[in-house]
């Protein structure tokens, strides 16, 4: 199944040295503290809270439009502390997803209106269906599919999950083209 061409207005995106694309539409909250680790593409309407704590994402992860990648927090008797939020290689966020997770591994797919709670930790090749709420602190095993709400594990992945994550990326990516004036 080959991807179709997924056209974006050219001077809407900053593309940087290393390949990133980033929407002049995004809300990038303590820019200093958030880590892109080339070819990643931010969409608009996307909100990265790096202000909390740092974000650092791998290479080839895509967070689509609307989307808030958020550091997790912790309640303590004297306050809240932000912990960092670290991404790996080849991770999709869909549209309007929320993550709050403490780790999201590599060749993860988080699905649209995902709401992933505060210090999840995502293994790497698992897959959040669209729409599914992961409470707080829930441990996503590798090759796991959950879905609903609350989330829980509706499937095994296959064992070629990271080389299908890898081409869905890099097929995204190089499909993220300037549209035609």
């Amino acid at each position: 199944m080959e991807l179709q061409d997924i056209p974006y207005n050219k001077s809407e995106y900053v593309e940087t040295a290393s390949g990133n694309k980033v929407s002049r539409q995004t809300v990038l909250c303590g820019s200093q503290n958030i880590v892109l680790h080339g070819k990643v593409i931010v969409q608009s309407d996307a909100i990265i809270r790096g202000d909390l704590a740092n974000v650092k994402t791998g290479r080839f992860c895509i967070i689509s439009k609307g989307a808030v990648i958020r550091p997790p927090f912790k309640k303590f008797s004297k306050g809240v502390a932000f912990f960092p939020l670290h991404m790996g290689d080849h991770v999709f966020i869909g549209e309007n997803s929320i993550v709050n997770a403490a780790v999201v591994g590599s060749y993860v797919y988080i699905g649209k209106n995902v709401v992933i709670g505060r210090r999840c930790v995502l293994k790497d090749c698992c897959m959040i269906e669209d729409g599914a709420v992961l409470p707080a602190e829930t441990v996503v095993s590798s090759f796991t599919r959950y879905g609903g709400s609350p989330a829980r594990v509706v499937a095994d992945l296959p064992e070629v999950t990271q080389d299908l994550m890898v081409d869905f990326t890099k097929n995204y990516y190089q499909h993220f083209v300037p549209a035609r004036m």
